[in-house]
């Protein structure tokens, strides 16, 4: 059973890594999703070997990266002071954001670039300028 099962995933590795990269977009990622899968797979080999056990392999692919996708994280951010206090009132830093994204969305591409390096990026104007010609 390890033998196919050894020969179909030096066969077909490169190819599920392309498809994995895809959804992905990340190296490091499209590599757990394709060991992942091919982890699910080993367990069901017996039964899918004679089928079309690459099939097999992108459908877990697929369901496991919706998977990730629905639990993804927010990457940890440690600071100083904590920012949240419980029972605190975010009703104006909430009305702020959604203002200046509703007055974003009325900018253009150009408009909104200039912004982000002015303001986001701390460049001069001059360097905007220059950036953006």
């Amino acid at each position: 059973m390890t033998e196919t099962f050894h020969e179909f995933v030096v066969h077909r590795s490169p190819a599920l890594s392309r498809t994995a990269y895809l959804p992905t977009g990340d190296h490091q990622l499209a590599e757990d999703l394709v060991q992942t899968a091919l982890t699910w797979t080993y367990r069901h080999w017996r039964r899918i070997r004679d089928g079309d056990p690459e099939a097999y392999v992108r459908r877990v692919m697929y369901h496991q990266q919706v998977s990730w996708w629905r639990r993804r994280r927010l990457a940890e951010r440690l600071e100083a002071e904590p920012t949240e206090r419980a029972g605190a009132d975010h009703s104006e830093t909430t009305a702020l954001r959604l203002t200046l994204t509703a007055a974003l969305r009325h900018l253009t591409p150009r408009q909104r670039a200039v912004i982000v390096l002015r303001y986001y990026e701390d460049l001069t104007e001059a360097k905007v300028a220059e950036m953006l010609d």
